[in-house]
């Protein structure tokens, strides 16, 4: 049986990223309808999981904020095509019960977030396909340090899905998040230098093409 407060957590979780602009309104709202769909078919730890995500996500998007405002590369309100882009691959995972493409996706999403975050402010980026230097905020620009926070984030993902049921085994959970995790944040990056600093991508399909990466990575490892 399903335990209504989740529902209303999801609502109140949806209001506020509302009122705090981390999301807009149809942002939000499609956020809230993604959320309750998942409480019914998947159960509220999946949710929870995504919850995570999204905590990770305002966290990092405030690391450094006001020399991010400065240097012009704060994000700031979110709109529902970065909902999505980052979710919709994880949603769907979520609708059939695919644990592995689930942890995948929601890995990759996190990764790519923390490492965009923390790496945007770094003067040491490189491109990935060259590996020269670039400016800070360049499409494809890769940091160590940002590298690092991906898959840090990737491995929080590993570690709460476990910690949340959504499968059993720590080390196959973990695999799937961390490989599965950064590789899909590579793809993104690529795809960045590539595709996305010549306008043929805009960043909501390069995120897209990520998740999707993640996701299947995940279901190949299983």
């Amino acid at each position: 049986m399903i335990n209504l407060e989740y529902v209303v957590l999801i609502l109140v979780v949806g209001l506020v990223t509302y009122v705090r602009k981390a999301l807009d309104l149809f942002g939000s709202i499609f956020m809230v309808i993604m959320g309750i769909i998942i409480i019914f078919t998947a159960g509220t730890n999946w949710l929870i999981l995504i919850f995570i995500f999204l905590l990770l996500g305002l966290l990092f998007t405030k690391y450094k904020h006001s020399y991010k405002k400065e240097i012009g590369v704060y994000e700031g309100t979110r709109s529902l095509k970065n909902v999505i882009s980052n979710g919709i691959v994880a949603f769907v995972m979520a609708a059939f019960g695919n644990y592995a493409g689930f942890i995948g996706s929601i890995a990759t999403a996190t990764a790519d977030t923390m490492a965009s975050e923390v790496g945007v402010v770094e003067k040491n980026a490189r491109l990935i396909t060259t590996l020269k230097k670039v400016p800070a905020g360049t499409d494809g620009g890769i940091t160590v340090r940002g590298t690092a926070a991906g898959i840090m984030g990737a491995g929080i993902i590993g570690v709460s899905a476990y910690l949340l049921g959504i499968y059993p085994n720590i080390f196959q959970t973990l695999k799937i998040a961390i490989i599965a995790g950064t590789a899909g944040c590579f793809v993104d990056s690529i795809l960045g230098a590539v595709f996305e600093r010549r306008k043929y991508l805009s960043n909501e399909y390069v995120n897209l093409i990520a998740t999707i990466t993640g996701a299947a990575l995940g279901i190949l490892m299983v």
